[in-house]
């Protein structure tokens, strides 16, 4: 038998990985800097304030600037500011460089830690061969190109950090929905509250009224409902008596009931949920972005070109000229603007999302927006807006009038907080109706709600119980399909229902339209019954339904999807989370869970499902313009770098490192303005 007194530490570990991975993947770079936005922030501008000295006293790759000037030891005071900046500006990308080396997947983190290295390692021994040994001709430094290179980095990873950071992460919520303490039902009959993780898997538990469900388990004595919306995702009070189960974390109703302990751990409920998230998370922070990619591609070239120029011109020169050959390479392969051609338009993009409701958290999934096929949507709080209202009420006796039935029921139910219960309150109140106050009102789980009135009593209870006790109900009187039924009984007599249902919020035809004209497969999973899912998913026009389902068949579902086609899901609640990690872009309805929106890459602020047709235009623009960025950015790399390294010396071009500067500067200007041309959806 395992101890579950590891429960609580267990979840907690999950959730110390879980947030460590999910930082990862919010971070620009493929090695994902381990670094908080304050550290960030606080190296840019130190580095930056500490560069002015470098930009006055250091040539611009061997350009002297108008404005620039030298003195006696002006050297020796840009090495050594060069070396602090070099060591301290350049320790998030040294850092990121051996995290991508431990994969052997080098990206942008490894290509600038090539270039700053070699460019310092040079400037060293430039200033020690000018200033020691007085060399001529003189040797170049490359102190200038070290420290703006270093200070464009820090800027840029700050402004992506900056709009992109997530607050919170989704196991952390998970651990938090289960309570601290329980109350336990020692040998004698006595109860004892102890610590959530001393239980044990066996022991019997007390669950009162209204309290969290402490851990998995079945039902040994008493009768309650049980608020499962956490697991369903669905706005219903679930019946639960002797030998039915009970999942941790979920929220009991006023009944008070005895269980014996069945799952606890890592065999509980919550931490398989916990478990499919980490999962997912960890397999998404797998992905590669655009500009890893290019700057893999960069470090590549780099490296060959780099080192094939040094041996060429050895051989057929000096060694002064081959090793300043390979180090301009190796500082033109530095990638200035494409250090600021994502973060600027990540910004950008954030901007205007947030203009339109969109919370963007994980940038990086969201240039998967082209691989998208398949939009898989929850229904509850995404398609339907969650809340009952009363669709029809029918009397079936002259002595009660339509009205009659729901100021009935509206008087029993007034002192609950049901879903069901507030759609009838809800009707009564719009239909000015004087509600009187019932005596005597307690639910009986199985049977329903009962009460006294007027001197009469009266229940209110669902099919069920009216099939179960042969009571006549006249036939042709039912509600829409997928509405729930409430009937009103009095003396073993049904006197009438009210039909319920849950509303289609306005936006979702439009944006089911709008995205089956985009070429998107529109996909409902819930984990509402088959009846009701049909219901909705005719009204709007989806053909793919999947319904009753749990946490872990969504989760397969997605993966499922994803073997034809890249899958956007929304959802809003528990049972979601492990899929909105999951999908190649995960989108939250912003009214939804913590859990679910720590585990998405997207929130929809305003829980408007239309948003989502929003947030594909959006996302494709952004993809487009860093598509466009990165062009721009490598193509003064891709142009460069062989004329740097001397491709066309033999017709007697070599690319000059101040024309190189020049080509560098215009490139990080261009992409800038690019990226300030995107507007808004």
């Amino acid at each position: 038998m395992k101890m579950s007194g590891e429960q609580h530490e267990t979840m907690h570990d999950m959730a110390d990985m879980a947030r460590m991975n999910h930082d990862k993947m919010s971070m620009p770079g493929g090695a994902h800097m381990m670094m908080d936005t304050a550290s960030l922030r606080r190296k840019f501008w130190i580095s930056l304030i500490l560069t002015i000295p470098i930009v006055l006293f250091s040539p611009m790759m061997g350009m002297t600037l108008p404005f620039q000037m030298t003195f006696s030891g002006s050297d020796w005071l840009v090495a050594l500011i060069g070396s602090f900046i070099f060591v301290y500006g350049g320790q998030p990308f040294f850092s990121g460089a051996r995290e991508e080396l431990k994969t052997h997947q080098p990206a942008m983190m490894t290509l600038i830690t090539m270039g700053i290295s070699v460019a310092y390692v040079y400037s060293i021994y430039a200033v020690i061969a000018n200033d020691v040994f007085v060399v001529t001709p003189t040797v170049t430094d490359f102190f200038w190109e070290l420290a703006t290179l270093i200070d464009i980095m820090l800027l840029g990873h700050w402004i992506e950090m900056g709009a992109v950071m997530n607050a919170g992460s989704a196991v952390d919520k998970l651990a938090k929905l289960l309570p601290d303490t329980a109350h336990l039902v020692v040998e004698d009959g006595t109860v004892q509250d102890v610590k959530v993780g001393n239980l044990q898997l066996g022991q019997h538990v007390q669950i009162r009224a209204g309290e969290k469900i402490p851990a998995d388990g079945t039902v040994l004595e008493g009768a309650t409902s049980v608020d499962e919306a956490m697991v369903t995702g669905e706005a219903k009070a679930v019946a639960k008596q002797p030998t039915d189960t009970l999942i941790g974390g979920t929220i009991n109703g006023t009944g008070t009931v005895t269980i014996v302990i069945t799952g606890t751990g890592d065999t509980g409920y919550l931490s398989k949920v916990m478990t499919l998230v980490q999962s997912a998370q960890d397999n998404k922070s797998q992905t590669e972005t655009m500009a890893d990619k290019v700057a893999g591609y960069l470090f590549y070239a780099a490296l060959i070109v780099g080192v094939g120029s040094f041996v060429i011109w050895l051989m057929t020169n000096s060694l002064a000229a081959a090793l300043s050959i390979a180090v301009t390479v190796f500082v033109i392969a530095c990638p200035h603007a494409l250090g600021l051609a994502i973060p600027l338009v990540v910004a950008r993009v954030t901007s205007l999302a947030a203009t339109n409701g969109l919370l963007i958290a994980n940038r990086s999934a969201l240039e998967q927006i082209n691989r998208v096929r398949f939009v898989l949507m929850d229904k509850t709080g995404t398609l339907t807006a969650g809340k009952f209202s009363v669709n029809a009420v029918q009397s079936f006796t002259d002595q009660f009038s339509e009205n009659d039935i729901l100021g009935t029921m509206a008087a029993l139910e007034g002192q609950s907080t049901h879903p069901l219960a507030t759609g009838i309150i809800s009707a009564a109140k719009a239909a000015s109706l004087q509600v009187a106050t019932a005596a005597n009102v307690r639910q009986q789980t199985g049977i329903g709600l009962m009460g006294d009135l007027d001197g009469h009593h009266y229940q209110i209870v669902s099919p069920t119980y009216v099939a179960k006790h042969n009571l006549t109900v006249p036939s042709g009187h039912s509600g829409k399909r997928g509405d729930t039924l409430s009937y009103l009984v009095g003396n073993e007599q049904v006197l009438g229902l009210v039909a319920q249902g849950d509303q289609i919020k306005s936006e979702a035809p439009a944006m089911i339209q709008q995205l089956k004209h985009d070429g998107l497969t529109p996909v409902m999973l819930t984990g509402d019954n088959r009846q009701a899912a049909q219901a909705v998913a005719a009204a709007l026009g989806i053909d793919d339904v999947q319904a009753e389902l749990m946490p872990e068949d969504k989760d397969r579902l997605v993966t499922g999807y994803q073997k034809h086609g890249g899958v956007l899901f929304v959802g809003d609640g528990v049972n979601d989370a492990p899929s909105l990690a999951r999908a190649d872009i995960g989108v939250a309805i912003g009214s939804g869970t913590d859990v679910a929106i720590d585990s998405a890459d997207v929130v929809l602020v305003n829980s408007n499902p239309y948003d989502i047709v929003k947030l594909i235009v959006l996302a494709k623009t952004m993809t487009r313009k860093m598509t466009q960025n990165i062009w721009w950015g490598a193509g003064y790399n891709i142009v460069a770098i062989p004329l740097a390294a001397g491709i066309l010396a033999p017709i007697g071009f070599i690319l000059s490192p101040m024309v190189g500067a020049v080509l560098m500067s215009l490139s990080t200007v261009i992409v800038a303005l690019n990226a300030l041309t995107i507007r808004r959806v």
